[in-house]
């Protein structure tokens, strides 16, 4: 019993202590400066330069993700590193704002400060981008960062250890592996703000943990991201959007297209355009094609296979275990009611569900078991595109595209209630990472009596103000 309570104690101790070290340092005021910040960034941006190729291949290792991808990856945070650099001396300057009467005399303006010790936590499905992007952010405003890579990830892992060894002090920036106990460890902790990216399941301990500190989170999460596929689509141009943003990464993106709506009149000619399309870009076997990855472990693998009803299937279907293979699998003929409308998919499964009218289309959406993060619609028409959007709820999305909004640093990238709170990217990373200070700049050279006492009849002006 005493070699586990000591083993407890230096747990709590180490994480401890990486919190105080970064609180001493940034209580020092050394990440406040504008030449500090960006100094910072364009070591980072330089650092994934350097390392490009053992990011590239430690994510076809640990989650056998394809080159193409894996730059794809890096590039999007690469594009993100620019776009701050480029623009954060303008975000850090003084907001200015109105003053009103009462606040008179005086000027106002909102300051972006900084929080103060950040913890990023980073999901398995994106290693290296997810764990960078927030990193951007919270450098940018201002914070120091403790970073908790996916133990699922080992390989990837240790490459962001290495590069931000290399480029960051640790009392600055600090990298600890592991798996639930050095996570239980670091959430025990106080931090200023805590941004995860994952589960809804894992979101709810992480914010439970937040509570007991009342500290600030960002939770990135997922959920079923319906698209829709309407009478009037382009078919050959959506058919290769929804696959190109389903089957990147095998589907296990927080964003992917989780299923498929479609209008009945279309249904036949959607499902052979599908089959067509899929045959032309990963062959008749698809497990020796190069652009499709693995699924991550035998627990996801078991979980998503378990989700094919074999009597629904289009095309694929037919999976290895041993290499955690699941080729792109398209259900047919699927209800609102079947298995694999009840939870986020997160594989290359894709359920189509059949509608005939917009009133039932909503109707469906509505059925969903959470909002989802993201919602794709194909369309021609305005008008059903303006329906639509004024009556669903979702994070963010597209019209006649999948996926490429959270590729624009302009665009606030985040979920609503189960799916996630806050949102990041470009500037809205800047943003969640920053305290908004607002300051009244009073003058002494002259004063406005009106408040103080004595009232005496000072109230009848008053209420003359608000009739």
């Amino acid at each position: 019993m005493g070699a586990v309570l000591e083993t407890e104690n230096l747990k709590q101790s180490w994480a401890a202590d990486a919190v105080a070290r970064q609180r001493r340092y940034f209580e020092s005021g050394a990440t406040r400066s504008y030449e500090f910040r960006v100094q910072q960034l364009k070591k980072l941006k330089n650092a994934l330069v350097k390392y490009q190729t053992e990011i590239r291949d430690a994510l076809k290792q640990d989650i056998g993700r394809p080159e193409f991808e894996a730059y794809i990856e890096m590039s999007t945070a690469y594009e993100d590193l620019k776009h701050t650099i480029k623009h954060l001396k303008s975000w850090m300057k003084p907001q200015k704002v109105g003053t009103t009467l009462w606040a008179q005399p005086g000027r106002s303006r909102i300051e972006s400060t900084p929080q103060g010790v950040t913890l990023l936590m980073g999901p398995y499905n994106y290693p290296f981008l997810l764990l960078v992007q927030p990193l951007i952010g919270a450098i940018a405003a201002g914070n120091t960062a403790v970073l908790k890579p996916s133990s699922l990830n080992p390989t990837v892992a240790d490459v962001v250890e290495k590069m931000m060894k290399e480029c960051f002090s640790e009392d600055f920036v600090s990298v600890f592996k592991g798996s639930t106990e050095v996570t239980n460890a670091l959430l025990e902790e106080r931090f200023d703000h805590i941004f995860f990216t994952g589960s809804p399941r894992v979101g709810r301990i992480v914010m439970a943990a937040a509570a007991k500190h009342l500290t600030k989170v960002t939770l990135e999460l997922g959920g079923k991201s319906p698209t829709i596929v309407h009478k009037d689509a382009n078919l050959k141009v959506a058919v290769r959007r929804i696959l190109a943003g389903k089957m990147m990464n095998v589907g296990q993106t927080c964003v992917a297209p989780d299923h498929i709506h479609v209008h009945k009149d279309i249904k036949a000619d959607l499902e052979k355009a599908i089959v067509a399309t899929l045959k032309e870009w990963y062959g008749t076997n698809p497990s020796q094609s190069p652009d499709l990855g693995r699924m991550i472990n035998e627990r996801h693998f078991d979980r998503v296979s378990g989700l094919i009803d074999k009597a629904k299937v289009l095309v694929g279907g037919e999976s290895n275990r041993e290499d955690k293979f699941i080729p792109p699998t398209v259900l047919k003929d699927v209800s609102m009611d079947d298995e694999v409308m009840q939870e986020e998919i997160f594989g290359p499964v894709l359920p189509m569900v059949t509608y005939s009218s917009i009133e039932e289309l909503i109707g469906n959406i509505k059925r969903l078991p959470e909002y989802p993060l993201a919602l794709y619609l194909f369309t021609e028409s305005r008008d059903v595109e303006n329906q639509v959007l004024a009556n669903t709820q979702f994070g963010g999305g597209c019209i006649n595209n999948t996926v490429m909004h959270v590729a624009n640093p302009n665009l606030p990238f985040g979920g609503v209630g189960e799916s996630g709170m806050g949102a990041y990217h470009g500037k809205n990373s800047f943003d969640v990472f920053s305290h908004k200070r607002g300051i009244l700049r009073a003058t002494t050279l002259f004063d406005i009596k009106m408040r103080y006492a004595p009232y005496k009849d000072k109230v009848n002006m008053i209420k003359k103000m608000i009739k």
